[in-house]
């Protein structure tokens, strides 16, 4: 393995390994998106995609990660990142994002999306979308030769056309035996062919965090939720990405039979 500018380069056959824990993370995520559903709990959820993960021979790396309690991140509504699973029952019209991580074989997975929980306004709707697509567009960049700069230029860009601000306190990261390593991955206020480069054997994580109001959030008395400072709704989407010679490889892609009604 290639040490450069603390980034850890990955083989072939580490990609490999990524791939596994990507997939089971997403498998065990889509399974907790499908419970939720109105007077469900947020420990719940939390305890299904525990048993799937350790079912199939991983481990929840969030699960005690500098303290955090549960396997899953469970931010309802406001809330921004890192929400504990508590007995929050959901109510018809939430939106949740889910953040679910595993760790097989010595490497990390981690994967997050958002739903609407039944029915949901056409605000919410259009804010999940756009924060997914967001995303894709943050993929689309992972290419040889291309600077942070430019990927996130163009995230910021999309979102901001768009009418939502980008939070910037909380990012993405390298990933591999570690769940966060270098680089630091950023998705605001950078400009064009600037940041590191990207090359292949890079391995990231692309999860830009969307709101409807300010970008400016706030952290809860529990140390670990946040939430958006004027109330208004939050959304992210994450992939683990791979930059390969022919461009973005996503390491968290469900197997067909966990994917969700949307598509999601």
């Amino acid at each position: 393995m290639l040490y450069r500018e603390q980034i850890r380069y990955k083989s072939r056959k580490e990609i490999e390994k990524l791939r596994t824990a990507g997939r089971l993370a997403a498998n065990a995520l889509r399974t907790a998106a499908r419970a939720a559903k109105p007077g469900v709990s947020l420990l719940e959820l939390d305890k299904i995609a525990e048993t799937f993960i350790r079912k199939h021979g991983a481990v929840p790396n969030f699960k005690g990660y500098h303290g955090f309690p549960g396997t899953l991140c469970t931010s309802v509504n406001d809330k921004v990142v890192h929400g504990i699973p508590t007995n929050y029952i959901l109510q018809e019209g939430d939106v949740i994002a889910i953040d679910c991580g595993c760790r097989i074989d010595g490497f990390n997975g981690d994967t997050c999306l958002t739903v609407g929980v039944g029915q949901i306004s056409e605000q919410a709707k259009m804010l999940i979308q756009t924060t997914q697509l967001a995303m894709f567009v943050g993929i689309e960049q992972c290419r040889p030769g291309l600077r942070l700069g430019d990927m996130a230029t163009a995230v910021q860009t999309f979102a901001e056309e768009r009418g939502y601000s980008i939070v910037r306190e909380y990012i993405g990261h390298g990933i591999g035996r570690d769940l966060h390593e270098d680089p630091q991955v950023v998705y605001a206020d950078q400009r064009p062919g600037t940041g590191f480069r990207m090359e292949p054997g890079m391995t990231i994580t692309i999860e830009p965090i969307l709101n409807t109001g300010s970008q400016k959030c706030i952290v809860e008395a529990d140390g670990w939720t946040v939430r958006t400072q004027d109330g208004g709704l939050s959304a992210q989407f994450e992939h683990a990405v791979a930059i390969t010679k022919d461009g973005p490889d996503i390491l968290s892609i469900p197997d067909p039979e966990f994917e969700l009604e949307d598509g999601l």
